[in-house]
């Protein structure tokens, strides 16, 4: 008698076993569908390369990876090739000055020229560190003029820059205002600013291959991006270029970093503070909520809403923003997102904390902020 009882248990143990894994099978099954009939219509229309794409749900992750890193010597994309990740670097730099601010050595409501002294007198007497993370200076440019090439040029820059609206009452998308920011976190922290996030931020993070500059052992796995000439290129280094757009990763530390903006995963807690600080709403602007550089909007949202957030309008235009008092505290119901693009490179994260979903793609060409929202929000869809 004990003989079957052992037996009908083993028995019982190995269809639940089996049903288990079935189950994963058919959820790994139904993952790659929903990403392929997202993605692959996206590859093809705007002739990507290759795409590295992680999603992840619930704890689990699942990667899958289309075309190649580099045309010419057929180099398959796989979860560990290195992409650009153009503006979504800003969200590093935000997180370098939310954790000086933790150790006491910034407040984000200090006026750029308390720590810049070669800037008194210029309009950044009046401009917050926050007005600087929050695109809301008053209207910097998209990009840094290219006749500045140097440090006492940048100065310069600065000092004679006026801004076309009062700080705080208008978001216009800039890399001299996030570099200038980048800057100062570094030097209250007394390190260059690579150096700040290549040995203390990347590692406390639990990132094992990100990078501003790229090891020569890992040249390797570093795709060639494509222009709009198709031709390959990678990001020149430029004045405030690392600050604003300089980080490279993969889809496997990408994952990681969003699973810690989830809350996911054990890190120091100056880090995870710092993190968190972050996803702080300070404005609203069009359909978006302005965080410390993240962009988030309240969970599940309408395509058109989030389609129209990340829009050309809202990255080439000065647009109205409307303080939030006091500012949003960080909420699990929100999605956050954030586009990056270098030269040759496009990339897209956004995750809803609340779901434990999250996502990164990673392509090495540049394609419409547009597309790379819906096929994310398509993936969503399917998944929820």
């Amino acid at each position: 008698m004990h003989f079957y009882r052992k037996t009908a248990a083993a028995l019982a143990a190995a269809i639940w076993l089996s049903s288990g894994f079935a189950a994963a099978a058919e959820t790994d099954v139904k993952m790659r569908q929903a990403v392929d009939a997202a993605i692959k219509p996206v590859l093809e229309r705007y002739g990507i390369p290759g795409m590295a794409v992680g999603v992840t749900l619930d704890g689990k992750r699942y990667f899958i990876d289309y075309g190649v890193s580099s045309k010419g010597k057929k180099v398959p994309v796989t979860r560990d090739t290195l992409f650009e990740l153009g503006s979504i670097s800003k969200t590093f730099t935000a997180t370098l000055v939310t954790y000086a601010e933790g150790e006491g050595k910034l407040s984000l409501s200090d006026k750029v020229s308390r720590h810049m002294p070669e800037l008194k007198g210029s309009a950044l007497d009046n401009v917050r560190l926050l007005d600087l993370a929050t695109h809301t200076a008053g209207g910097f440019p998209l990009q840094l003029p290219g006749a500045v090439k140097d440090q006492k040029q940048l100065v310069a820059y600065f000092r004679a820059w006026k801004p076309k609206d009062p700080p705080g009452t208008s978001r216009s998308y800039a890399n001299p205002s996030i570099g200038l920011l980048g800057v100062i976190g570094a030097k209250v922290m007394g390190a260059p600013f690579e150096t700040l996030m290549e040995k203390r931020l990347f590692p406390d993070l639990g990132l094992k291959r990100t990078y501003i500059n790229v090891p020569a052992a890992q040249m390797n796995t570093y795709a060639w991006g494509y222009n709009r000439d198709d031709r390959p290129v990678r990001v020149n280094p430029a004045l405030l270029g690392n600050e604003a757009y300089g980080v490279k990763s993969n889809a496997v530390d990408m994952l990681r970093y969003i699973e810690v903006n989830m809350g996911m995963h054990t890190v120091p807690e100056k880090i995870a503070r710092a993190v968190m600080a972050t996803h702080t709403g300070y404005f609203r602007s069009g359909e978006l909520i302005q965080d410390l550089i993240w962009e988030q909007y309240p969970y599940p949202v309408a395509l058109d809403k989030i389609v129209s957030g990340n829009s050309g309008k809202m990255i080439y235009n000065a647009n109205p923003a409307t303080a939030i008092e006091p500012p949003m505290p960080p909420r699990g119901d929100v999605i956050l997102n954030k586009t990056g693009s270098t030269g040759g490179f496009g990339a897209y994260v956004a995750y809803v904390p609340d779901k434990k979903l999250g996502i990164v793609m990673l392509a090495n060409k540049g394609y419409p902020n547009e597309a790379r929202v819906k096929a994310a929000h398509e993936i969503f869809s399917q998944l929820q």
